[in-house]
């Protein structure tokens, strides 16, 4: 448990590592993403997923009615979990090159070192289709995953477990997503990067799930994206690069 509370932490320094005033505006543009994507996806939570609800209970037979106080929270955790972990892949697929950039000023900023690896604002251009390929690449690998646990859902009695297996899988998507920008920086391919995360894999699922919080949480999933990438680049710096 002690790596589960460590990885953790590394979101909550990922929180100040953003308010650096050298490292401000590196957060910018995904703050600027960030904000847009999740104001769409609060609207579609709000607007949405109570229909949404409420066409999936309204199959439920008359005598069955008192199941809908025990499985309306239920369908709710899920489909808040979906929306959100949804609307942060969209956020990271469109954010991404300016991501790699703040993932390396983070780690200049850590180490006062360069990372030779990456080339700054002029490469940033250069790196865009690789940065999109790359979220595209993660993207099949979730979708391959995600498919057994959608399943799962309509698994009567199974369900029942489906969102808290649901959550963690998130969260392990969620450290892989964000170590990927400071990974990647040094030109780790994705395998590499998972076999890294799964040597350390508590201390990954702590990281993940704190990530997971924060963009479950109206408004302050505003800042979910850039604290994940400062903080995944802290991970990196004090537990992976050497």
């Amino acid at each position: 448990m002690k790596d589960t509370v460590k990885g953790f932490g590394y979101l909550r320094e990922g929180i100040g590592l953003m308010r650096q005033p050298g490292l401000r505006r590196y957060v910018a543009v995904p703050l600027l993403v960030s904000t847009l994507v999740f104001t769409a996806a609060i609207y579609f939570s709000i607007h949405w997923l109570g229909i949404l609800l409420d066409w999936l209970l309204g199959y439920l037979p008359g005598w069955l009615e008192w199941l809908r106080y025990l499985l309306w929270p239920l369908f709710a955790l899920t489909g808040v979990l979906l929306v959100f972990y949804t609307f942060a892949l969209i956020t990271n697929l469109i954010a991404a090159p300016f991501n790699g950039l703040l993932a390396e000023a983070v780690e200049r900023y850590l180490t006062g070192q360069p990372v030779d690896e990456a080339g700054g604002w002029k490469a940033l251009l250069n790196d865009v289709i690789p940065s999109i390929l790359s979220e595209l690449r993660k993207l099949l690998y979730f979708i391959v995953r995600a498919l057994p646990l959608v399943i799962l859902f309509l698994v009567p009695g199974v369900n029942l477990a489906a969102p808290f297996l649901w959550a963690l899988f998130s969260a392990w998507m969620l450290a892989i997503e964000y170590a990927d920008y400071p990974m990647g920086n040094h030109r780790m391919h994705f395998a590499a990067q998972r076999e890294c995360l799964r040597r350390r894999r508590l201390l990954a699922f702590g990281f993940g799930g704190g990530s997971l919080l924060l963009t479950m949480i109206p408004l302050v999933n505003f800042i979910a994206m850039p604290a994940s990438v400062a903080g995944a680049t802290a991970m990196w710096v004090r537990e992976f690069r050497k």
